[in-house]
């Protein structure tokens, strides 16, 4: 396992790691938040988007398919899968200096600074890992600090992708935790169940 010197995304990585281990043969047809699609799908799409990243870094070892059009089968080997995207996009992300101004990305929003970049594609893996996680009725990895940690990041990036990448944001609640809010302002009921 590469490891990076950016421990958010280190802990996004871990939390789509562990999700994706505890699924069962049973899981991948599951329904998840994500309306259209299934597990498959999820764990399809938070593969290609780690590779996207790295990727627009490295320009090489991008999605082997589209991740916005995944295959509703279960890959042969789910957890393969993933990892070798997690290795793909951690060692890209190991290039990338804190405080550079401009990294590259896949978001239409193109360049970022460093921390931003990073910082989207641990939202990435790690809210997807809540989604297959709820699909598949297992805890959710998401926990109040990971969370406050992810939740600025969705507030720089989120607006524009409103309709293609994330839903319109929820109502907040009162009572929300910091996980509570941070699914809603990305479109999902945390509440979600199958």
């Amino acid at each position: 396992m590469t490891t990076t010197s950016w421990s958010l995304l280190e802990q996004a990585h871990n939390a789509l790691r562990t999700t994706i281990a505890e699924a069962a043969e049973a899981d991948w047809a599951a329904k998840t938040p994500c309306e259209q699609w299934n597990v498959a799908q999820v764990l399809r799409h938070a593969a290609g988007d780690q590779r996207a990243y790295a990727a627009a870094i490295t320009g090489a070892g991008g999605p082997k398919e589209n991740p916005f059009a995944p295959a509703a089968q279960a890959p042969g080997a789910p957890k393969d899968l993933l990892e070798s995207a997690l290795e793909v996009a951690a060692r890209g992300f190991a290039t990338v200096a804190p405080g550079a101004e401009a990294v590259p990305t896949p978001l239409p929003q193109g360049a970022l600074p460093a921390e931003v970049a990073v910082g989207a594609a641990a939202l990435d893996a790690a809210v997807h890992a809540w989604d297959i996680a709820v699909a598949t009725g297992r805890p959710s990895p998401l926990d109040a600090e990971l969370s406050e940690r992810l939740l600025p990041v969705a507030r720089v990036l989120a607006e524009p992708l409103r309709g293609f990448a994330y839903a319109p944001a929820l109502d907040p609640h009162p009572a929300d935790d910091a996980t509570a809010e941070l699914l809603r302002y990305l479109g999902r009921d945390p509440q979600w169940t199958r």
